[in-house]
């Protein structure tokens, strides 16, 4: 018996660690981000890139165990494929301009470098025919071959800067008469390393894999022409989150950017790699109505974790202030979006030029039908009448309202019975009926436009502007600005929310 219950006690055990076992790798598998879940990734990628991105996505496939099905061809072939099938994850091409097609044809939604380089001539180590400049391929005894200019990108950026010099259309005749134009960049340098050419233009970073065959020419044409290679996420992905987890993955310093370096790429800054990428933003309450439903649209299509913080500007300033070395690690926000550009001006040295995005303007609210008649800021100097405003050290209400007040010469002639440290509080003196008016924004009136009158206010000191920046001390600069981005196309909601939009209209000037 005790032999018995001895066994059935190990059993017993042996199923519990079973479970625990399976509960664990549960848990572990609802943990991992929704970013990756689904059965394959899509990926259209130049092929000059292909020595660098095929070890990349296995290794991602290893890390991830996820499926990555990837096309490889010329930048443009690629972009009218996705274009006629409209389908597919991911589309990295050779050139930016590439991507930037893709966006205006909406192809592309989001995307960013993550590498660069610039053609150059290559002939057989040794150099046997002496080629050392442009005008040598020129010659009767020169056979060049080249990268298809509305195919590849290396023949597209090569004729753009030999149009450029004026030696385009000779050079293009002499391949048409005796060279060759090729679909790829693999396929024109295997042309100069089996001999069936004598020069061929390629990329800078595609010669690092023909070591001991091939040897660079640099000419000052090619020299000014940088490509930057770029990855976009695809209009018509079916799992952005899925996407933007790989291409973020590609573009991380320690991850993507690493084996294109071990590659001969010249690599350009990415952000940390993060399963799921955080982004502090510290928001001035006023825009608050416009901007949420585009930061739940971004955190859902990118799958990251946004931590947004309202208040006046006089309080997120403030706080900036306390953090030292503006450490975002240690809540120091990765972007600000300010109720004027008064208050970016505060904190300037610690962030980016700011975009102008939207403006409100500062109207007098009052009770309805305006039982004190109410019409000018003057009037606000009426012995019975009491006002709220906002304090300056607090908020950019505050401040625009002491600039009003200081223009008009009655800074110490109203009666201001309280001070709120946000504009979101001064709406509610007018509804509760505790003062006779507020110097409140226009777009804060919007939602009690039936309980309250709005006076407008003559001045050109009226309007607060609202401007967008990131941090220079975020470690997430790409997320940020598709944060950006993303808040950048919300025109139609910043409007309904009653502001003006500037991004891109003349009131921008």
């Amino acid at each position: 018996m005790r032999r018995g219950s001895a066994n059935s006690a190990l059993i017993g055990l042996a199923i519990l660690i079973g479970i625990l076992v399976l509960l664990g790798w549960a848990l572990v598998d609802m943990q991992r981000p929704t970013a990756i879940a689904g059965k394959k990734i899509v990926v259209f990628c130049a092929a000059g890139i292909r020595p660098a991105m095929q070890p990349i996505v296995d290794q991602y496939e290893s890390e991830f165990d996820v499926e990555v099905d990837i096309q490889y061809a010329g930048s443009n072939t690629l972009l009218s494929q996705i274009e006629v099938a409209k389908s597919g994850d991911i589309y990295v091409a050779a050139d930016e301009s590439y991507i930037n097609m893709a966006i205006e044809r909406d192809i592309v939604n989001e995307s960013f470098p993550i590498a660069r380089q610039r053609p150059i001539i290559a002939v057989k180590q040794g150099n046997p025919k002496g080629i050392t400049s442009i005008q040598d391929l020129l010659r009767s005894d020169v056979v060049t071959a080249m990268g298809n200019p509305d195919q590849a990108a290396v023949g597209k950026v090569t004729r753009r800067l030999l149009k450029k010099s004026g030696q385009w259309d000779e050079l293009q005749s002499r391949i048409e008469t005796d060279g060759v134009f090729k679909p790829t960049v693999p396929e024109v340098a295997n042309d100069a390393v089996l001999g069936h050419v004598d020069a061929a233009i390629i990329w800078d970073a595609t010669i690092n894999n023909y070591q001991g065959k091939l040897e660079a020419i640099n000419v000052p044409e090619l020299d000014a022409g940088v490509a930057e290679i770029a990855i976009g996420v695809t209009t018509f992905s079916e799992a952005p989150p899925r996407a933007l987890h790989f291409a973020r993955y590609v573009s991380a310093p320690s991850k993507g950017q690493a084996v294109l370096k071990s590659k001969g790429f010249e690599t350009t800054p990415g952000d940390p790699w993060a399963e799921v990428p955080k982004l502090t933003f510290f928001c001035g309450a006023v825009n608050r109505q416009a901007v949420e439903p585009a930061i739940k649209a971004f955190k859902l299509r990118e799958g990251a974790d946004v931590s947004v913080v309202y208040n006046g500007c006089g309080g997120l300033t403030g706080t900036m202030k306390t953090i030292k070395d503006q450490d975002t690690d240690g809540g120091f926000p990765d972007t600000f979006m300010a109720c004027d550009v008064y208050y970016l001006s505060v904190v300037q040295d610690w962030f980016e030029d700011g975009i102008v995005l939207s403006d409100t303007d500062v109207v007098i609210a009052v009770q309805k039908g305006n039982p004190k008649n109410i019409q000018t800021l003057s009037d606000l100097t009426k012995n019975d009448i009491q006002i709220a405003i906002g304090q300056p050290e607090q908020c950019t209400i505050g401040v625009l309202t002491q600039r009003l007040f200081e223009a008009e010469k009655i800074a110490d002639k109203v009666n201001v019975l309280t001070q709120t440290t946000s504009s979101s509080l001064l709406i509610p003196a007018i509804t509760e009926g505790t003062v006779d008016a507020v110097l409140a924004y226009k777009s804060d009136t919007l939602a009690v436009a039936a309980q309250i009158d709005v006076i407008p206010i003559a001045s050109k000191l009226s309007t607060a502007i609202q401007p967008f920046s990131i941090a220079r001390s975020s470690k997430n600069k790409q997320l940020a600005d598709r944060l950006f981005k993303t808040i950048a196309s919300s025109r139609k909601q910043f409007e309904a929310a009653g502001f003006n939009w500037r991004l891109n209209s003349e009131r921008s000037e």
